[in-house]
């Protein structure tokens, strides 16, 4: 029957659905187990005792990290392990370990108040971008193009309930493109380019934007290496920016979406998420 993998998600989504049917071609039967069912902390973890390893696709950062942290500890192998996925969860944290591993990130500032929002709008140079510390798929990112609308803009912040969703990063913008690699162990897998289109300005994959793939380019390998090196090997959507400097490191996520990014590669991404499973249970 070959090594069964636990694909812990909310839900089966595209993505889920490819690495579920790719999984018997490579000896591995992956089975979706909702991530609301678990209920981890034995030490034991008889919800998951009967798998080789866990698969965390999770969309929630806080979700997948507690997941990961718990079946870790029950010596159960995971993929990402808690660790990398509680680094990717904390933009701000993200971007100041990888800058001081010398991997190049967008200059930004660090806002929890209005006083650290102004000093923010007086240090950089409009336009501007207002986005959580906490958070993904392009959610709560806001564009701010004119000083005279920007403290309007921090209004809705000050309205959040809570401190963790206070928590915001101001950056420059950086334009209405980014590039997407995907990476499984330290392969890098494919590379796509998105590009905001419509109305919005965002480019993030979730959105659906136009996207072509992109050439191998060494400079992007150098940056990816450095992240995987950084984090340790894993599954992760690295996203890039690309500046006047060279490219700098937006994000990097979790448990990344790549439907759009295998449509315009033609990358077996399934496959290769496969392959460093089975690197995992070696």
């Amino acid at each position: 029957m070959g090594s069964r993998i636990a694909v812990v998600a909310d839900r089966i989504a595209w993505e889920e659905r490819r690495l579920i049917e790719a999984g018997p071609a490579l000896g591995l039967q992956l089975d979706w187990v909702n991530d609301e069912s678990l209920c981890l902390g034995h030490p034991d973890a008889p919800s998951v005792r009967d798998y080789d390893a866990v698969l965390v696709r999770s969309r929630s950062y806080t979700r997948g990290g507690l997941i990961a942290g718990l079946a870790e500890g029950a010596g159960v192998p995971v993929l990402n392990t808690a660790r990398a996925i509680h680094a990717c969860e904390n933009k701000a944290a993200l971007r100041t370990r990888l800058r001081s591993a010398g991997i190049p990130v967008p200059d930004f500032r660090l806002v929890l108040s209005r006083k650290d929002f102004g000093k923010a709008l007086e240090e950089l140079e409009l336009p501007l971008v207002l986005k959580p510390v906490f958070g993904g798929m392009g959610k709560r990112v806001t564009l701010i193009r004119d000083a005279d609308t920007a403290h309007s803009v921090y209004d809705y912040v000050e309205d959040l309930g809570h401190a963790f969703e206070q928590a915001c990063l101001v950056e420059p913008y950086l334009g209405g493109t980014s590039l997407r690699c995907l990476v499984a162990g330290r392969e890098l897998v494919g590379a796509a380019e998105f590009e905001s289109g419509g109305t919005d300005w965002r480019n993030n994959a979730a959105l659906g934007n136009r996207n072509r793939a992109v050439a191998h380019d060494p400079a992007v390998q150098k940056i990816v290496d450095g992240v995987v090196a950084e984090l340790g090997d894993g599954i992760y959507g690295v996203d890039l920016f690309r500046t006047p400097d060279g490219y700098v490191v937006n994000e990097v996520n979790h448990a990344p979406g790549f439907r759009a990014l295998a449509s315009a590669t033609g990358a077996d991404v399934p496959s290769a998420i496969g392959r460093h499973v089975q690197e995992l249970l070696a």
